[in-house]
């Protein structure tokens, strides 16, 4: 039998951090071969980190990144390795470095380079043409790309033609709802496509707005899931795959010669290496049987958020958060996520009443604080509230009260916290959520100061279901209930409510998806079933409040189109629906 064991290796790396991303790779190349396998990979761009963005301009960033690989390289002795790098030639290209016994053997270079979304390859790099096979132990070894493996007609279906029986992808997917079930479900389309097994390589971690979730997944020639990383964590996948089932399977069927043809015309550059003939005759340590299942819709998302936050804290250097707590919603899940992903003891909350907070909202920071055991201060803001109304007292003359007091009071709070992480070095997580943010239902240099914005891309019904996923997990009301049972409110004023300008968010959320991320016009909306005046007074605050966004922290993206790199409109703008 043609057996080849592969090791797919996920790991979180940082953008930049050559000597940390390289000390994984090698640990991961040795693990592997503690397995007995025959040939490791590593994620897309794993020397450098994924994406490295203009970083790419800087010549002495591609010669570290090369350094790196030459490293790797001389590392990865008595084993195969796939390595993702940045390759020069007339241009740059997002490359896998195919290494065997200490020598590099081959570069491949990415086909096709994503630019809508978040991507923006073709900035960077130049487009890839040759589509070679590999010959590891007598299998044949077609390697690609992350978006490669996406086009029905792609590399993936030439390197079958000319003769691979496996094929590797390398890739750093960023996660989204939904993602995961997208990525597996073409991946099944692609290995019964081409009757030919599938091992992808995803990347984990978290880089700036950008989660990673691994969930690597190896499929078999029919379509059927036989491995799967961990989502979230780092992990090593270890699966033994037998070539001439592959072999049967394609002599079986009856149409697999006029799909060789079809490819064929593709006319795809092509060639084929020989790295090693047979499988070594030594005897490989047995496999353990793993099991990773696949988390629940509201855990999924809660692990995403939780991985985004403790990464962009700890990649960036920062010890410990602050997070203003005003007994609502939004703070308190903001909290405990924190907690979870930086641990109690690197979480402080401030509470800064004013006349207008309720004694219900001070009772619920306060028990939050004692739920999550994390430091709280309070700082009540009503002389420095009052000390501003004096000073402007002159400049306002003659003017009623309106929003422009309400948001004094957020921008005193703001004040507060960055002078907080001014003299402690602690990193602001600012509160906000997604329905804030779209509609512009926060106060600039006020509530949206800060460092990090943890729900920036969270819906607020979603917040309350993330709130009450994580105290089923904790079997108790660590968020109180209170908290979740309350009318939201920003208490700016006597008795406000959210409801005083906004929708229902049960009506707002669905709107604003369809709008935001799905860019439906009023009128499709409107057949949606939800009425007219409440579609056009929520587009016109999103469309009003651009500029207000644009100067907003950077957030984790969790939805299908978040605001900021996925979604760039012109602040300077007069086209209305």
């Amino acid at each position: 039998m043609r057996r080849l064991r592969i090791a797919l290796a996920q790991i979180n790396t940082t953008v930049g951090d050559f000597k940390g991303n390289t000390r994984k790779i090698l640990e991961a190349i040795d693990e592997a071969k503690s397995l007995g396998a025959d040939l490791v990979t590593l994620p897309e761009l794993a020397v450098c980190g994924y994406p490295p963005e203009d970083l790419l301009f800087k010549t002495q960033f591609i010669r570290a990144n090369r350094k790196a690989l030459d490293q790797v390289i001389s590392h990865a002795t008595g084993i195969t390795a796939v390595v993702g790098f940045v390759d020069t030639g007339d241009g740059l290209y997002n490359a896998a470095a195919i290494i065997h016994d200490g020598e590099l053997i081959d570069i491949y270079h990415k086909t096709f380079l994503p630019n809508y979304g978040v991507f923006d390859e073709n900035r960077y790099f130049q487009a890839g043409s040759l589509v070679p096979v590999y010959i590891i132990n007598g299998v044949g070894v077609g390697i690609n790309i992350c978006e490669d493996i996406w086009y029905e007609m792609g590399p993936t279906s030439a390197q079958v033609c000319y003769g691979a029986e496996v094929i590797i992808n390398i890739s750093a997917s960023p996660y989204h709802t939904g993602r995961g079930k997208e990525r597996e479900d073409m991946l099944k389309t692609r290995a019964v496509d081409n009757l030919t097994f599938i091992a992808y390589n995803n990347l984990v971690g978290g880089q700036d707005e950008l989660i990673f979730d691994g969930n690597s997944v190896v499929i078999d020639v029919r379509g059927n899931l036989i491995a799967r990383g961990k989502q979230f964590e780092e992990d090593l996948i270890v699966v033994e795959f037998d070539a001439d089932i592959v072999a049967q399977a394609r002599d079986d069927d009856p149409g697999w010669k006029r799909k060789r043809v079809a490819v064929a015309k593709q006319d795809y550059q092509t060639a084929t290496f020989t790295i090693t003939e047979a499988a070594p005759a030594n005897p490989k340590p047995a496999l353990p049987m793993r099991q990773c299942p696949v988390y629940e819709p509201e855990e999924e998302i809660y692990h995403a958020l939780v991985l985004g936050t403790h990464d962009y804290v700890t990649k960036n250097g920062f010890k410990k958060v602050l997070i203003g707590l005003s007994g609502g919603i939004d703070s308190s899940l903001v909290a405990t996520i924190a907690v979870d992903a930086l641990g109690k003891a690197n979480v402080a909350g401030v509470a800064m009443p004013s006349e207008y907070s309720s004694p219900g909202s001070i009772s619920d920071a306060e028990r939050l604080a004692q739920n999550l055991g994390i430091q709280l201060t309070v700082i009540p803001i009503n002389e420095v509230f009052q000390s501003y109304l004096a000073t402007l007292a002159e400049a306002l003359a003659g003017t009623e009260p309106d929003v422009t007091e309400e948001n004094l009071q957020a921008r005193i709070r703001g004040n507060l916290l960055m002078a907080l992480s001014n003299k402690f070095g602690w990193l602001v997580l600012t509160t906000g959520n997604k329905s804030e943010m779209a509609t512009g239902y926060a106060t600039l240099y006020g509530d949206m100061a800060g460092g990090f914005a943890v729900i920036k891309d969270v819906p607020k019904t979603l917040v309350y279901r993330l709130s009450r996923h994580r105290n089923a997990q904790a079997g108790d009301d660590l968020i109180p209930l209170a908290v979740i049972e309350k009318e939201p409110s920003a208490e700016l004023r006597p008795n406000q409510r959210d409801s005083d300008s906004l929708p229902p968010y049960e009506i707002l959320d669905p709107i604003l998806t369809a709008y935001v991320e799905d860019d439906r016009s009023i009128e499709q909306i409107v057949d949606m079933g939800f009425d007219e005046e409440t579609i056009r007074k929520a587009a016109r605050l999103v469309d009003a409040t651009e500029y207000k966004r644009r100067q907003s922290p950077p957030g984790i993206k969790i939805t299908p189109r978040a605001f900021g790199r996925d979604r760039r409109l012109p602040i300077t703008n007069r086209y209305k629906q």
